[in-house]
C-alpha cells in the first residue's frame, strides 16, 4: 500500500472513530459523540430485529479495531476523541425500546451516568487490552443504562412510551 493510501486510510479511520468529528469537540467530547449512537439506533430501528442485532454486532466488530488503530494513531490507548464505543453502547441503550423524545433523553442520560460514574464491573473491562478495554467498558455501561432505562419506562408506565 503506498504511502498515501496509507495516510487517506488513517483519515478514514480517525474520520470513523471520532464519530464523524463529533468527538473533537473540545468540551465534554464523550457527551457530544454519544449523540451519533441516538443517530445509529434510528437508523437500526428501522431493520428487522435480526438487522438490528447484526448492525450492533458488525458495530462491535468494527469497533474494537477501529478504536485499536484509532488510539495508535493519537499516541493514547483511549483517546477522548474516539467516541466510537460511546456510539457502538447505544443499540444496547435501545433495544426494545421504542425511540421517542422521552426515552432518547433518558436512555442518554442513564448512559452518560454509568459511562462518567465507571461503577465496578464496568471500571475493570478498561484494563483490557487495546480496543477490547475502550469499546468493553462502554457496552457494558450500556447495559447498565438499558437496565435503569427499561425500570425508568417500567416506574413511569404508558407516560414515556408514547
Amino acid at each position: 500500500m503506498s504511502s498515501a493510501n496509507s495516510k487517506f486510510g488513517d483519515q478514514i479511520v480517525l474520520f470513523l472513530a471520532t464519530g464523524c468529528g463529533l468527538g473533537w469537540i473540545p468540551v465534554a467530547p464523550g457527551t457530544f459523540g454519544s449523540l451519533g449512537g441516538l443517530v445509529l439506533v434510528y437508523g437500526l430501528s428501522l431493520l428487522p430485529l435480526w438487522g438490528y442485532i447484526a448492525g450492533e454486532v458488525a458495530v462491535i466488530a468494527v469497533g474494537i479495531w477501529l478504536c485499536t488503530r484509532a488510539g495508535q494513531l493519537l499516541g493514547r490507548l483511549d483517546p477522548p476523541s474516539v467516541v466510537w464505543d460511546e456510539i457502538a453502547a447505544f443499540p444496547i441503550v435501545f433495544a426494545g425500546v421504542t425511540l421517542n423524545p422521552w426515552t432518547a433523553v433518558l436512555g442518554f442520560l442513564w448512559f452518560r451516568l454509568f459511562d462518567i460514574a465507571k461503577p465496578f464491573p464496568i471500571n475493570r473491562l478498561e484494563r483490557l487490552p487495546a480496543g477490547w478495554g475502550v469499546m468493553s467498558d462502554d457496552l457494558m455501561a450500556g447495559v447498565f443504562a438499558a437496565i435503569g432505562l427499561q425500570a425508568t419506562i417500567w416506574l413511569g408506565g404508558a407516560f414515556f412510551v408514547n
